[in-house]
């Protein structure tokens, strides 16, 4: 299902690397490479299937963790992204009826939000496709081969966080 990516080549990134390009450069690319290919697998298929985007999903997927609700700024946080486009994405869930917003009582200034009961129900019908959609993608994969990336960017994670200590 791959093919239905638009233009592989442009997130392709190791297709940039030249001969005398460092081991760490061509790991970088290639993992690089393969988050954008999963990436953008999933967007095409939340689009096709859902008429919906990454973004819209992350942000439902974070309000499902926590169902008595986040604030926008604790949204804008756990997403990365900043405040305008947190509101932007709220705005369009609430005029949907997927979400509500409800400013707190101890700070008028604050909103709550929420999903809905439709939201809920839409949300849980797009995780459900999307967990289907990264186990295909990485379906082709053992057990044992999971197991050992798994260990391996374990290891790449705790080196990297040691060194931005």
């Amino acid at each position: 299902m791959l093919k239905n990516i638009e233009n592989i080549s442009s997130l392709d990134h190791e297709s940039r690397l030249g001969q005398g390009d460092h081991d760490a450069i061509r790991l970088w690319l290639r993992l690089l490479t393969c988050t954008n290919m999963i990436e953008g697998a999933l967007r095409t298929r939340l689009r096709e299937a859902f008429g919906t985007t990454l973004p819209r999903f992350d942000f439902m997927a974070q309000l499902a963790r926590v169902p008595e609700g986040l604030t926008m700024g604790e949204l804008s946080r756990r997403m990365m992204v900043s405040g305008g486009n947190v509101s932007g994405i709220a705005s369009q869930l609430e005029g949907e009826g997927l979400i509500h917003r409800a400013p707190l009582p101890n700070n008028r200034r604050t909103f709550c939000v929420k999903l809905s009961p439709e939201g809920e129900r839409r949300f849980a019908e797009m995780a459900e496709a999307h967990e289907q959609w990264v186990v295909e993608l990485l379906g082709h994969l053992t057990h044992d081969d999971h197991q050992q990336l798994m260990s391996t960017l374990k290891q790449v994670k705790s080196g990297i966080a040691e060194s931005l200590e």
